[in-house]
């Protein structure tokens, strides 16, 4: 009678009832010495509600995008990769209102946002996009 024995798999494998693996978490902006800003004219703000934050930052060597949001009283604001292409990157600015918005303070704050990219940004232009959303209290 012969035997044999397996062979240790790679970890890396998923394989037959391995767990897939666990998708990269949200992108935290890092503090602002730690950014490189963005040239104005590497920029689209024209999609922007006037008076919106127009700083925007990249961090990781070039391959996050961090954007200011705005948010004010309950809502939070985060950012959405939209698209990348060859020659833009689109980073749509999503501010989330509790519906019904009960008892909230009347504040404006400007957090930084942060999304992460394929591959570095480079001479790509990003293009900042706002939207509102309600979501359920």
């Amino acid at each position: 009678m012969a035997l044999a024995a397996c062979a240790q798999q790679p970890t890396d494998d998923v394989g037959f009832g391995g767990q897939p693996p666990v998708p990269a978490g949200p992108v935290q902006a890092k503090p602002e010495p730690e950014r490189t800003p963005v040239a104005a004219e590497a920029i689209d703000l024209s999609q922007l509600p006037r008076g919106y934050p127009k700083k925007v930052w990249t961090q990781d060597n070039g391959t996050a995008v961090v954007a200011s949001g705005q948010e004010g009283g309950c809502s939070k604001v985060r950012a959405e990769l939209g698209e990348q292409t060859a020659d833009h990157v689109k980073i749509i600015l999503v501010e989330e209102t509790p519906d019904p918005p009960g008892v909230c303070t009347m504040d404006l704050r400007y957090p930084p946002v942060a999304v992460s990219l394929d591959a570095p940004l480079e001479g790509r232009k990003v293009v900042l996009e706002q939207k509102d959303v309600k979501v359920p209290r």
